[in-house]
């Protein structure tokens, strides 16, 4: 049993990344992807992106991150693999399931779910160009506008060398709205000989529970649902309690991702509407967020926010 941090773009960053897994229970982490178009991307993307490559491929925590990449072309997708997996990288990911309109608008993500023949000669190229001793990964959806084709997509990907697959249990058009679709995981995991982890509205540990029973799945990703409560893999891990961690316990961990944000960009608005990003996720697990969120609304230099935050420790 695992529990992979989903790469969620402009959000799961590598700061994100670095708190979520010092909390606990995170057993992997997948970058945000890196868009690649029909050139051979400088190091310094990839470095932008997955920085814990510098650090053996792993977060401070010890969590492995592996670099997932975006795009449509069989042979320049494989060449930036290859490249990955030589600055470090402990696994490749193929990235079929992002729902944004411009990416799909160029041919990226899910809308590729209406090529399954693509999608085989993607993973197939990557896996051929990528040492064999690194894994090549790939994440898809139910399919662009229905689910007609998701396990010939699935198969499509798992008969090309695909090392593992997994699967957002909602279409493209269904976006993020509720219900995901676990039958349908179970559905793929049943067709596949490759392992299957399973993906789609986890918030709870009873949401957990209830996904590794409907889905047969071992290993479950979980994305929105860890940024809103950053202890529910170590709550998971433990069995309970049901109930996330005191805010009193959690505040330190905000403060720690500001000052992690502001270090990282010297422009003052960044780390301000990055703490605000976070607050917006986190109110729905503890009302004192929102009660924070209100209160940093309207500041938008990093000074007078860690003032607000000091005072709330108690410094």
């Amino acid at each position: 049993m695992k529990l992979v941090l989903a790469p969620m773009e402009g959000l799961v960053d590598d700061v994100m990344r670095d708190v979520l897994t010092r909390i606990g229970g995170i057993d992997l982490c997948v970058t945000e992807f890196v868009r690649v178009t029909s050139v051979l991307l400088p190091t310094r993307t990839f470095m932008r992106l997955a920085p814990e490559l510098a650090h053996g491929g792993k977060t401070r925590a010890g969590a492995p991150v592996r670099v997932q990449l975006l795009g449509s072309d069989p042979a320049c997708l494989a060449e930036n693999g290859a490249k990955a997996a030589a600055l470090g990288a402990p696994g490749v990911d193929l990235n079929f399931g992002c729902p944004a309109p411009t990416v799909n608008r160029h041919r990226g993500g899910a809308v590729l779910l209406n090529e399954p023949e693509l999608l085989h000669q993607i993973v197939a190229a990557t896996r051929r160009a990528v040492p064999a001793d690194i894994p090549v990964t790939a994440k898809m959806r139910l399919g662009y506008e229905d689910k007609s084709r998701a396990l010939e997509c699935a198969q499509a990907i798992a008969s090309a060398g695909a090392d593992e697959l997994t699967v957002h249990g909602r279409t493209k058009v269904e976006g993020y709205k509720p219900p995901a679709h676990w039958d349908w995981i179970a559905r793929i995991r049943e067709a596949l000989t490759i392992p299957v982890i399973a993906n789609g509205e986890v918030w709870t540990l009873d949401d957990y529970r209830a996904i590794r029973a409907e889905s047969g799945c071992d290993t479950v990703m979980i994305g929105r649902g860890l940024v809103a409560c950053p202890d529910l893999a170590a709550r998971i891990i433990a069995g309970g309690p049901a109930q996330p961690m005191a805010w009193a316990d959690m505040l330190p961990w905000v403060e720690d991702f500001f000052r992690q944000c502001w270090r990282k960009s010297a422009e003052n608005r960044y780390p301000a509407a990055r703490l605000k990003q976070w607050l917006g996720l986190l109110k729905r697990s503890w009302p004192e967020a929102a009660e924070l969120f209100e209160q940093v609304r309207r500041e938008q230099e990093a000074e007078k926010i860690e003032d607000i935050l000091k005072a709330k420790l108690g410094k």
